[in-house]
């Protein structure tokens, strides 16, 4: 079975070699850039697994990269994980609406780190027979198999955690979701994840749903359910 690829777009020379070392120790096989452009036209020619992104960049910036990742069709699914030093909520919130799906705020745990890792391959490399879905409701079709979406006939690019906490909640309309439970489900339960990023993949979900986002709704104290009855 060929190794997982790693891309790592990141500038500061001790943490590729932290990231390098560990990744490779796990079999991981690993590429290092460190400067936007040239990460970015690595992704294009390297296809990678996953893809661990800085957003302080030489060149380009990683809000950017991932921007351009997210508009081409044949890097959209591609997995990417961001690295920053920006730990307000704004900034995650800047970051999973340019497509990340993963935001870790330096300095932090190398083993957590590869846990999420894994999460979001686990994610990405489903059968091909639990993505052959299509679910349609209100408005809002979701079809797994082409990983496409479109509410009220329009085409929404949803980063893959959109997409699959969207599923989650239209799978069983009306069930109220604890954070933690609606993440587990979509992210693994071996993931670490704060509340608030919970929060932040909901709100950039609902402002890429436009006139349904109210679908989505906050049940006080415990999380959130996609509307029964619209």
């Amino acid at each position: 079975m060929p190794k997982q690829t790693v891309l790592i777009i990141e500038d500061e020379p001790e943490l590729q070699e932290i990231l390098t070392y560990n990744l490779e120790a796990l079999g991981y096989q690993v590429h290092v850039y460190d400067h936007g452009t040239r990460g970015l036209e690595a992704v294009q020619k390297l296809m990678p697994d996953i893809i661990l992104l800085d957003v302080m960049l030489p060149g380009m910036d990683g809000l950017e990269v991932c921007r351009h990742l997210r508009s081409n069709n044949s890097t959209k699914r591609i997995p990417i994980m961001m690295l920053t030093a920006k730990s307000e909520e704004v900034d995650q919130l800047v970051g999973f609406q340019m497509g990340a799906d993963d935001y870790v705020t330096k300095p932090f745990k190398v083993r957590v780190l590869i846990e999420r890792i894994k999460s979001l391959l686990r994610r990405a490399n489903l059968p091909a027979e639990d993505e052959s879905q299509v679910l349609s409701s209100n408005g809002i079709v979701l079809d797994r198999l082409q990983f496409r979406v479109s509410i009220d006939g329009e085409s929404v690019t949803l980063t893959p955690t959109e997409f699959d906490l969207l599923w989650q909640l239209m799978e069983h309309p009306g069930r109220a979701y604890k954070r933690y439970d609606l993440m587990d489900s979509v992210m693994g339960d071996n993931t670490v994840v704060l509340e608030r990023t919970i929060d932040v993949h909901i709100r950039a979900l609902r402002k890429k749903m436009g006139s349904k986002a109210d679908l989505i709704e906050t049940v006080r104290g415990i999380g959130y359910r996609l509307r029964s009855n619209y």
